[in-house]
């Protein structure tokens, strides 16, 4: 008997149409920015109905929203899931900080989509179009929660406001860090370009896990 093939549902057909236009999005915006970047440019790239854009998001500047409000979550929750890991596996909190390190700097030294992430930042920071407190609440706050609990329970005596200050500091220096590596862009084929920034993350970590400790021990 011939093999009859299921045909796509139309909500099927629709969400692959919307990741498609999102995927497409996504690579032109981080590329060209978001007033360069048109919705012709996208639905012909993502081949799609001109109509498509206003069908599946309502616009332009909801599109955009939307490819920043899916990429930020997917980097919230691997950073939240780094450090719970890190927390449930030695519960340190030179692990803890490493864990956070790690995943803050991953996209530095990875090709492809996570690449891109700091390109959407830095044309974002250079035109911004998000609503102001949509990156702080979507993405910094849940994240230093979990670290600044992860902080309190690897240090006795670490109260809530000295946790945050701490985060605010580790944070700083892995800011500077990657200001650093991308303006001498550092290529991460090269070895010694690698060893070096390992090195230097494991300084911030030493350095950030003293500085925590002795707040823990000044506020006792």
């Amino acid at each position: 008997m011939p093999v009859i093939q299921r045909q796509p549902s139309q909500a099927e057909h629709g969400a692959e149409t919307r990741k498609r236009l999102l995927d497409t999005a996504e690579c032109l915006f981080a590329d060209r920015g978001f007033a360069a970047t048109s919705v012709r440019d996208i639905t012909a790239a993502a081949d799609c109905n001109l109509a498509a854009v206003n069908y599946h998001f309502g616009g332009k500047q909801n599109l955009y929203r939307e490819v920043f409000r899916r990429r930020l979550a997917a980097l919230r929750e691997q950073r939240i899931a780094s450090i719970h890991a890190a927390r449930e596996e030695t519960g340190s909190l030179e692990a803890v900080l490493a864990a956070f390190a790690g995943t803050f700097l991953e996209p530095l030294v990875r090709r492809g989509r996570s690449r891109s992430v700091l390109d959407l930042l830095q044309r974002e920071m250079l035109d911004p179009q998000l609503p102001p407190d949509m990156y702080r609440s979507e993405f910094v706050e849940p994240i230093n929660g979990v670290l600044v609990s992860a902080m309190m329970s690897a240090t006795p005596g670490l109260d809530v406001r000295s946790a945050r200050v701490c985060a605010i500091s580790v944070i700083g220096q892995l800011v500077q860090l990657a200001r650093q590596v991308r303006r001498a862009r550092l290529q991460p084929s090269a070895g010694d370009d690698v060893s070096a920034l390992s090195e230097t993350v494991a300084q911030i970590v030493r350095f950030s896990a003293a500085g925590v400790r002795a707040c823990a021990k000044r506020a006792r």
